[in-house]
């Protein structure tokens, strides 16, 4: 059976070291290491462990200059491109390009001299670094003329966002610079919504998707689903990050959830399904499903494992599992593929999941 397929918004094609960015190349997962980056050894084992969860490109902060020191080596030693997130000072960007990162990210409104710009503009276009250009909520809005701030203020968030991304950009069309990826986040879902629509309309550069500040994972899933689940489903965004305070394997892991769920992205892994547990609950399965996804968090072939808690729904989802349980009371069934194969006891469900689980990864090997 064919399944529907998102229609994607065509953009420009941006390089950023290995990494292909926008149009038809496939939406890419991003996230931001929270080692200080002096700490090159510490920094390099970050981008391992997201790399290995999914990630196709991980930025790092570059506030001081012992931290572009360290590029060189993370350079070398990351198993994905690595993009270098430059706020205030210009020379961290012309240092994060000479120790070979595949892209910059920029806030030209932190960098208020123009030549300064030009400058990383010029060395990013002789060494073949993408940049991105993002604007954020918190730093829009003017703060040292009070006049200027009343009027920001009386404008709506998104029409904001677009009309200083677009001062922004005036230089690097002044430069003919196109290796550009724009960006407009909030930690707000309807402005983030409302933002990349604008950016989308008015022009062809691949887009990066994110919400600022999303807070923990409790949080954030909610507001980051809410907004770039809305705009991926439109078609809009080329690359994703999910922000949360904590462990950034964790945005790796939703963002990959994310695009699977939306057909943007194969399935890499399990896809566990529950139900939702009801009156109709004979055995307690939450903690069966937590120990069933700690148990195959290893598995990397796209699987689809259902845990179900009565004997209503749980056949039906049985039917279209890879391998599934229907428990009862004091009892489930265990099914493969639709086909019904053990009865288990309580004590037994979790092991008889994980074995046929791994049983059928080791026959498709």
């Amino acid at each position: 059976m064919i399944l529907p397929q998102i229609e994607r918004r065509v953009t420009r094609v941006v390089k950023a070291g290995t990494l292909t960015i926008g149009s038809d190349a496939p939406v890419s997962i991003q996230s931001m290491t929270n080692t200080p980056t002096s700490d090159t050894s510490a920094t390099i084992a970050q981008i391992e462990r997201l790399a290995s969860a999914g990630a196709e490109l991980v930025r790092v902060a570059v506030p001081g200059k012992s931290d572009t020191a360290s590029l060189g080596e993370i350079v070398r030693n990351s198993p994905v491109p690595v993009a270098a997130d430059v706020h205030f000072h210009f020379d961290r960007a012309l240092e994060a390009i000479d120790a070979g990162v595949a892209k910059i990210r920029l806030n030209p409104g932190n960098i208020k001299d123009r030549h300064q710009v030009r400058q990383v503009i010029s060395a990013a276009r002789d060494a073949k670094v993408a940049i991105r250009v993002g604007v954020n909520e918190g730093s829009i809005v003017e703060r040292t003329d009070e006049s200027l701030r009343r009027a920001d203020l009386n404008r709506p968030l998104d029409e904001l966002m677009e009309i200083k991304l677009a001062e922004y950009l005036e230089v690097f069309e002044e430069e003919g610079f196109c290796d550009l990826v724009l960006s407009a986040k909030s930690h707000d879902a309807f402005t983030c919504l409302a933002a990349y629509r604008r950016l989308a309309t008015r022009w062809d550069y691949p887009l990066h998707l994110g919400v600022t500040h999303a807070g923990t994972a409790q949080t954030g899933a909610i507001r980051t689903a809410a907004a770039l689940g809305g705009l991926l489903g439109e078609g809009i965004g080329d690359t994703i990050r999910i922000s949360y305070a904590g462990d950034p394997v964790n945005e790796v892991l939703a963002g990959a959830e994310l695009l699977a769920s939306l057909r943007l992205r194969p399935r890499r892994g399990i896809e566990l399904i529950a139900c939702p547990t009801c009156g109709r609950l004979q055995t307690d399965i939450t903690d069966v499903v937590e120990q069933v996804r700690v148990e195959l968090g290893d598995i990397r072939q796209p699987l689809k494992v259902a845990i179900m808690g009565c004997v209503v729904n749980g056949p039906g989802e049985a039917e279209s599992a890879d391998v599934a349980l229907c428990a009862g009371k004091g009892k489930a069934m265990i099914y493969r593929r639709g086909r019904k194969v053990r009865t288990v006891t309580a004590d037994e469900m979790i092991s008889a999941v994980v074995d046929e689980v791994r049983s059928l990864c080791s026959e498709q090997a």
